[in-house]
C-alpha cells in the first residue's frame, strides 16, 4: 500500500469515526430532549387527571354531607351524625389540595375561587342545620335546606366543580396530544439514530476487514523482509559502531586542528591590536602639526588625542578586534568541549558498586560554596546503590545539580531535593527544585548540543545537559525532565541497578 493511499484510509477512517461520534452525540442529546419532554408532557397528563380526580371527590364528600344531613334531619340516627362530620371535615382538606394543584391555570383560579365560597356557605348551612336538630327543632332545620335549596347553593357547587372538569379535560386532550407527539419525535429520533448507527457499523466493518486484509498483507511482507534480520541488524550495528568512532576520531581531528589556525588568528589579533594603536596615534600626530611647522618626530613624549571621523575610526577598529577576540575565545571553549566529549567518547567505563548516597552527598559537599552563595538548600534523599562507571555518575550528577543551583530564581529561597527508588531492576534518581523552571517548547531543545533555553544571563555552551544524555544513554539508561516555567524542573534519571557487562563501552 502506498503512503498516499495509507494517508487516504487514515483520512476516511478518522472521517467516519468523526461522524459516528457526531451522530451519537445529536442522537444522545436529541433523545434526552425528547424523553425529557416526553416526560413533561405526560407528567400533566397525569396532573391533569389527578385534578380531575380531586374536583370528583369533593364533590362526593358535598354530596355525601348532603345526604347524611338528610338522613340524620329523617331519622336522626347517630350514623348519619358521623357520616355527616366524617364529610366535613374531608371537605376542607380536599378544596385546599385542589386550590393547590390549579395554581398553574389563571382560568381555574377564578372558578375555585367562586367554588370555595359556595362551600363555605354551603357548610355554614350544614352547620345551622345539624344544630336545629340536635336541639329538637328539626322545622327550623328542613325550612334551612328549603331556603339553601331555593338560593341554588349546591347547584352552583355543581356547576362550578363541572365548569371545572370540562376545563380540565379540555387541557387534558391538549396535553395528551403533545405527550403523543413528544413520545413520537422520541421513537423518530431514536429509529433513524439507530439506523445511522448500523450505517456506520456496518461501513466501519468494511473498513476493519479492508485493514485487517491490508495489515496481514503488511505482516507477510514484514515476515519474508524479516527472514534474514538478525544478519542484517548485527551488520548495520557494526557500520554504525565503525561510523560512529569515525566521527568521534573525526571530531577529535578537526578539534586539534582547529586549535593550530585558532592560535594564529589570536596572535595576529594581538599583533593587529598594536600595530592599531601606532597607527592611530601616528594619525593623532599628523593632525595635530601646524600647516607651517615640521611634522612632529616619532616617539615624541604626549599623548594628542584623536577628534571627529578619526576618533571613531579609532572606536570602531577597537570595537572589531573586541568582538573578534570575544569570538575567539568562544571558539577556542568549544572546541575545548568537543575535545573533552571525545575524550569521554572514547573512554571505557569501569563498572563498580557505588554507595550512591555518599556519593552524591560528596558531590553537594563540593557544591555547598555556590548554594550558599545561591540562598539555596540541598537535601538528599533515600537513594538506592547500584553498580555502575563512578566518573560518569560523577558527572551526570554534578552537572545536574550544578544547573539546579545555577538556574534559581533570584530572591527566592531555594530548595533542590535528590531522591530515588527501584523499579523492576532499575533505579530511577530525581533532581527537582523550585527555580525559573523550563518551557515545555524548549524540552527538547535544552538536550541538544550547543543549543540553550530560556534568558542567557548564566555562563554556559549547551553542552551539560547533551553530554549528561549521552552518559546516560552509555550506561543503558533513560533521561527526561518535568518542568513548567516559574514552578521548578524535575530531571528524571533511569539507570540498571546492575549495569550488565554485555552494555559496557557500547552506545546506546
Amino acid at each position: 500500500m502506498t503512503a498516499e493511499a495509507q494517508r487516504r484510509r487514515a483520512f476516511w477512517q478518522i472521517l467516519l469515526i468523526a461522524a459516528g461520534l457526531l451522530v451519537l452525540t445529536v442522537i444522545s442529546a436529541g433523545s434526552v430532549y425528547l424523553v425529557n419532554k416526553a416526560r413533561e408532557d405526560s407528567k400533566w397528563v397525569v396532573h391533569t387527571i389527578e385534578v380531575e380526580n380531586q374536583i370528583n371527590a369533593l364533590l362526593l364528600e358535598v354530596r355525601r354531607a348532603e345526604s347524611s344531613a338528610r338522613g340524620f334531619l329523617l331519622t336522626q340516627g347517630p350514623d348519619f351524625q358521623s357520616d355527616h362530620e366524617k364529610a366535613v371535615a374531608a371537605i376542607i382538606p380536599a378544596l385546599a389540595k385542589l386550590t393547590r394543584q390549579i395554581g398553574d391555570d389563571p382560568a381555574q383560579r377564578d372558578s375555585i375561587e367562586k367554588l370555595s365560597a359556595a362551600i363555605e356557605t354551603r357548610l355554614d348551612q350544614f352547620s345551622r342545620e345539624m344544630d336545629f336538630v340536635k336541639q329538637g327543632q328539626p322545622d327550623k332545620a328542613a325550612a334551612l335546606i328549603r331556603e339553601a335549596a331555593a338560593g341554588n347553593t349546591t347547584t352552583t357547587i355543581s356547576n362550578q366543580a363541572n365548569a371545572m372538569i370540562r376545563e380540565e379535560e379540555r387541557l387534558f386532550r391538549i396535553r395528551t396530544a403533545n405527550s403523543d407527539r413528544s413520545q413520537t419525535l422520541a421513537a423518530s429520533m431514536t429509529g433513524i439514530g439507530s439506523g445511522l448507527v448500523v450505517l456506520l457499523a456496518l461501513v466501519s466493518t468494511w473498513l476493519v476487514r479492508r485493514s485487517a486484509r491490508a495489515r496481514d498483507e503488511a505482516e507477510a511482507r514484514l515476515r519474508d523482509a524479516n527472514v534474514n534480520l538478525e544478519t542484517i541488524v548485527d551488520e548495520r550495528t557494526a557500520d554504525l559502531r565503525e561510523a560512529n568512532d569515525e566521527i568521534q576520531r573525526f571530531a577529535y581531528i578537526v578539534s586539534h586542528d582547529l586549535r593550530s589556525p585558532l592560535v594564529n588568528i589570536m596572535g595576529f589579533t594581538s599583533e593587529l591590536e598594536e600595530l592599531g594603536g601606532d597607527i592611530f596615534r601616528r594619525i593623532s600626530s599628523l593632525a595635530h602639526v601646524p600647516a607651517d611647522g615640521p611634522p612632529l618626530a616619532p616617539g615624541s613624549s604626549g599623548e594628542i588625542a584623536l577628534e571627529g571621523p578619526d576618533k571613531q575610526l579609532s572606536t570602531d577598529f577597537s570595537e572589531a578586534l573586541d568582538f573578534i577576540k570575544s569570538s575567539i575565545a568562544k571558539m577556542d571553549r568549544l572546541i575545548s568541549a568537543i575535545l573533552n566529549l571525545t575524550r569521554e567518547g572514547r573512554r571505557e567505563f569501569q563498572p563498580e558498586k557505588i554507595d550512591i548516597r555518599e556519593f552524591v552527598e560528596a558531590i553537594v559537599s563540593t557544591l555547598a560554596h555556590q548554594a550558599v552563595e545561591a540562598q539555596a538548600e540541598i537535601h538528599v534523599g533515600s537513594l538506592p546503590n547500584i553498580v555502575s562507571d563512578r566518573l560518569a555518575l560523577e558527572q551526570i550528577f554534578s552537572n545536574l545539580i550544578d544547573n539546579a543551583i545555577k538556574y534559581l530564581k533570584s530572591g527566592v529561597p531555594g530548595e533542590i531535593r535528590i531522591r530515588g527508588r527501584t523499579k523492576l531492576g532499575y533505579a530511577i534518581f530525581e533532581i527537582s527544585d523550585n527555580g525559573r523552571g523550563i518551557d515545555p517548547k524548549d524540552h527538547q531543545r535544552i538536550f541538544d548540543l550547543f543549543r540553550r533555553a530560556g534568558t542567557q544571563d548564566k555562563p554556559g555552551q549547551g553542552i551539560g545537559l547533551a553530554h549528561v544524555r549521552a552518559l546516560v544513554r552509555r550506561l543503558g539508561g533513560t533521561m527526561s525532565v518535568s518542568s513548567e516555567l516559574n514552578t521548578g524542573s524535575t530531571f528524571t534519571i533511569t539507570l540498571p541497578v546492575a549495569w550488565n557487562a554485555s552494555n559496557r563501552n557500547v552506545d546506546r
